[in-house]
């Protein structure tokens, strides 16, 4: 037996009274009461044989039959750091580990608790139980009970795991998922451990008998009936005392005593915030107004800003259009940026107020967020809480002196800013910009501006024409330039013969080149060689220019008469000397006698016959 049970044992027992020496001699009554026996005489064996015997066995029936392996009830009868004295109404009480009962923190000296008799009396006569053990026999009984019953349980967490804590209940270990700790999020699941707290039995594997708990569930459940009550007390306009819960990128979560509501982003301020940690921290004591809330849903809306008044009904009443105000670029879209003028208060710089130059077409290609901006207020809307700002009207519009400073005719420089299929887009100047038809880029026919400008060269241009009023300006180029074509015509009139080199043929025609280099081109059946073939790439034949077409810039040529028209000019040269002959016979007939007949005659057939 401990130290801790002697000194039990010893503040419990009632000290005998002092008995005569005959009463010690005197036979055993069975009927003196426990306080009168004399108990030193007992333990001093001076109690006759015969009465020692007869108080043993008295002794053995206020005893409990302990049986090994059987649970039983005991009661509590000390408590230590280390261990937890229990009787069972046995010859001696049991000491059990302090450890067994770390799922029952409010142990104390009088309680009753089941323990397992795993020796009535070991080499030492000490009593061997166990709580432990006791309840691991019946403990998954009453865990199905519990779930079934969906009952509370308490349960001391043991240890973290992987994806949560291990929980011991009632003996059996069972598993707490993370998420099943706390309704908030669990920042630290350290301090939980080496706690006892109620869970409920939310789900048993019966095969491999895991059990699954929860601290959440019955969170859950109280905050239901603190929500429902509050939520029947709510009225909208109220205003409320909360604590930040939990930050996200839309909003933030307030827990207004058990009952959680949000604060959208868009209502935590007047002015524009990326992320609601601009305004609010975690843990932070707020006061919030109620703006909706919907008791089928129970969803509870909240405000912050709304309870300051709005930044517009501050605004200066000596603002008016046409002042300028300086602001902070807050949003930007394609079609133009927001400012900020005063916190709370914007106005839209849209994208055709930026700059005077018409190639601007987003805002993105003028502002940035956060640039620091001057404007000029266009429109000013109090009631409506709308402004609307510009930034070209603090610079002159280069289009109101447009003619005096360029005038048509007059050459400039330009860089190109865009390159279309129908031509490019030169800049004269920020906000002037005039378009160069790809007509008038070159006299040479192009079939894309790119083969002749990329895009940032600068080039020489000409002002042919303006429309003032769209901001409108055509240029050329070209004209900067002798028209190659006047050279052409006059060194290539129509008939003119020429060696011409084929450089490509196909189903359409033929493409040919100049010794100059020169481009000229020619219908295939005008490609046709004298011996009756088709000329070939590569070969160089004589050709003649058969049309100047100017509008086209294009030269059409002809190997085919080349040759046609030379033997159409002989052939008739032929037939006119012929012609001549004949006629001079016949004069000369006329004067002859019929005896010449015969020798003129024969004169004719020699003529016939080319002799």
């Amino acid at each position: 037996m401990s130290e801790e049970i002697k000194n039990v044992a010893e503040e419990t027992q009632v000290e005998a009274p002092v008995q005569k020496e005959e009463t010690k001699k005197a036979p055993l009554n069975a009927s003196v009461a426990p306080e009168d026996f004399d108990w030193d005489a007992f333990e001093n064996d001076t109690v006759a044989g015969e009465n020692r015997e007869e108080v043993a066995a008295l002794y053995d029936q206020t005893l409990q039959k302990v049986t090994e392996n059987e649970v039983v009830e005991g009661v509590v009868t000390a408590i230590n750091k280390r261990e937890v004295v229990v009787n069972i109404g046995a010859k001696s009480e049991g000491v059990i580990s302090a450890p067994e009962f770390r799922y029952n923190p409010d142990l104390k000296v009088g309680d009753k608790v089941e323990v397992l008799v795993e020796n009535a009396e070991d080499r030492k006569g000490q009593l061997v139980i166990s709580h432990k053990k006791a309840r691991q026999l019946k403990s998954w009984d009453m865990v199905n009970a519990a779930y079934e019953n969906n009952e509370v349980v308490k349960g001391y967490v043991k240890t973290r795991t992987k994806g949560g804590m291990i929980v011991d209940v009632f003996g059996i270990e069972a598993f707490l998922p993370g998420s099943q700790i706390d309704i908030k999020p669990i920042r630290d699941y350290d301090v939980f451990v080496d706690t006892t707290m109620d869970f409920k039995i939310v789900k048993i594997n019966q095969e491999f008998r895991n059990v699954v708990v929860s601290h959440k569930a019955l969170l859950e459940a109280e905050q239901e009936a603190k929500r429902a009550e509050l939520i029947s007390k709510l009225e909208k306009g109220q205003v409320l005392e909360g604590t930040v819960k939990n930050i996200t990128n839309y909003g933030v979560f307030v827990d207004l005593g058990g009952v959680d509501g949000l604060i959208h982003i868009t209502d935590l301020s007047w002015g524009r915030i990326s992320h609601p940690e601009e305004v609010v921290a975690l843990d932070q004591k707020i006061n919030v107004v109620v703006l909706d809330f919907n008791e089928a849903q129970k969803r509870i809306a909240l405000g912050l800003k709304q309870l300051t008044p709005h930044p517009w009904e501050s605004l200066s009443a000596d603002l008016k259009v046409g002042d300028t105000v300086k602001g902070k670029v807050v949003a930007i879209a394609d079609y133009g940026a927001f400012v900020e003028v005063e916190p709370g208060v914007e106005g839209l710089v849209h994208v055709s107020e930026m700059s005077w130059s018409p190639r601007l077409h987003s805002a993105q290609e003028f502002l940035k967020l956060g640039d620091e901006v001057e404007a000029v207020i266009l429109t000013l809307d109090r009631e409506a809480r709308k402004m609307s700002l510009g930034l070209k009207q603090l610079t002159q519009n280069p289009w109101e002196s447009i003619r005096e400073k360029y005038p048509v005719g007059s050459t400039h420089k330009a860089t190109v800013r865009n390159i279309t299929n129908f031509g490019v887009f030169a800049e004269l100047e920020d906000g002037v910009e005039g378009l160069i038809h790809i007509s008038d880029l070159s006299w040479n026919k192009l079939k894309h501006p790119s083969e002749l400008v990329a895009s940032g060269d600068v080039i020489d241009v000409v002002i042919l024409e303006f429309d003032e009023n769209n901001h409108k300006l055509s240029l050329g180029h070209k004209q900067l330039t002798p028209n190659p074509w006047d050279e052409l015509e006059a060194k290539y009139p129509v008939g003119t013969v020429v060696d011409a080199t084929v450089t490509a043929a196909g189903d359409k025609g033929y493409a040919l080149k100049f010794e100059d280099g020169t481009e000229a081109a020619a219908f295939n059946r005008e490609m046709v060689k004298e011996d009756g073939k088709q000329a070939v790439v590569g070969e160089t034949l004589p050709v003649k220019v058969v049309e100047l077409r100017r509008s086209t810039r294009t030269v059409r040529v002809s190997h085919l008469r080349t040759y046609q028209e030379a033997r159409v000019a002989r052939e008739t040269a032929e037939a006119d000397n012929t012609k001549k002959a004949i006629k001079k016979v016949n004069s000369t007939v006329e004067k002859t006698t019929l005896g010449d007949i015969s020798a003129l005659a024969a004169l004719k057939d020699k003529l016939e016959k080319g002799e």
